[in-house]
């Protein structure tokens, strides 16, 4: 699989998603939102690099990163997976794969609105 992470900080359209899911894993993207810099990073094999990516190159902390999948071909609440291995954060108060705080599933569904434009 060739991937291409991208870093997302303007919307891009819902089709340009459903390509980059079919270059991939054929019905999901990977993404890591920042929360506190409203930006994503999307196309990764990995959630980890995606992290990588974001804390390298715009500074990202990890208590505000989070691994999400989104299914283009899905609407409503499945277009949204909250599940990921960068979520295993004990010493931030997450302890699963995936989002226990719901303040901040609202600030990645809101961003992810924000970014993916219909």
């Amino acid at each position: 699989m060739d991937t291409q992470i991208r870093i997302i900080k303007e919307p891009i359209a819902i089709g340009e998603l459903k390509i980059i899911a079919e270059e991939g894993f054929g019905h999901l993207v990977k993404v890591v939102v920042d929360v506190q810099q409203n930006i994503m990073a999307i196309g990764g094999e990995l959630h980890a690099d995606e992290e990588v990516m974001l804390m390298e190159q715009e500074g990202s902390k990890r208590e505000n990163t989070w691994g999400i999948n989104l299914l283009p071909g899905e609407i409503g609440d499945a277009f949204i997976q909250f599940d990921s291995m960068i979520n295993l954060k004990p010493s931030f108060g997450n302890r699963s794969r995936g989002v226990e705080n719901e303040e901040i599933q609202k600030k990645i569904k809101v961003l992810v609105k924000k970014l993916i434009q219909e």
